[in-house]
C-alpha cells in the first residue's frame, strides 16, 4: 500500500502547489467532483462540478489569500492513517504563514483520496482551524 499513499501524497502536493499560487485550474485537476469539504464546522461545503468550484474559488480566492494576514499554507506533518486499493485518508498538520514566514494559524486537516480511472484527486477535505 505504500505506493498508493506515495501517489495520493503526490496528488496532495499538486493541489498545494496550485493552491499557493492561486491556480484555480490546477486545483480544479486535482480534484474529483461532487467535492465536500468541512470548514471548520458542522456544514458542508459541496461543489457538484468543477464549474462549481472555479465560481467560489474564484470569488474568494483574492479575499481569503492575503486578505486574512496570511499569503500560504504549508504541510508541516503528513500521516497515511486509512488507505486501500482506491481509496487514502490523509491526517496533516498545516500552517497558514504570512508573506515574511511567519505562522499565522496551525490546524490539523483530514483529506480523503480516491482513484477514479487511475487518476489521483481529493473528494473530501475537512478543515479544523485553531482559534
Amino acid at each position: 500500500m505504500t505506493d498508493v499513499v506515495e501517489q495520493a501524497k503526490a496528488s496532495y502536493d499538486r493541489y498545494r502547489i496550485a493552491f499557493n499560487t492561486r491556480d484555480v485550474e490546477g486545483m480544479v485537476a486535482e480534484m474529483h467532483f461532487p467535492h465536500r469539504r468541512l470548514p471548520g464546522g458542522n456544514e458542508f461545503e459541496v461543489w457538484e462540478t468543477a464549474d462549481d468550484y472555479r465560481a467560489s474559488r474564484g470569488e474568494r480566492m483574492t479575499a481569503s489569500l492575503g486578505g486574512e494576514g496570511w499569503d500560504h499554507t504549508t504541510t508541516t506533518s503528513i500521516e497515511a492513517v486509512q488507505s486501500g486499493v482506491d481509496k487514502v485518508h490523509l491526517a496533516l498538520n498545516q500552517s497558514r504563514r504570512r508573506a515574511d514566514g511567519t505562522e499565522y494559524k496551525a490546524f490539523p486537516t483530514l483529506w480523503v483520496f480516491t482513484r477514479i480511472d487511475g487518476r489521483w484527486g481529493v473528494q473530501f477535505r475537512s478543515s479544523f482551524l485553531a482559534s
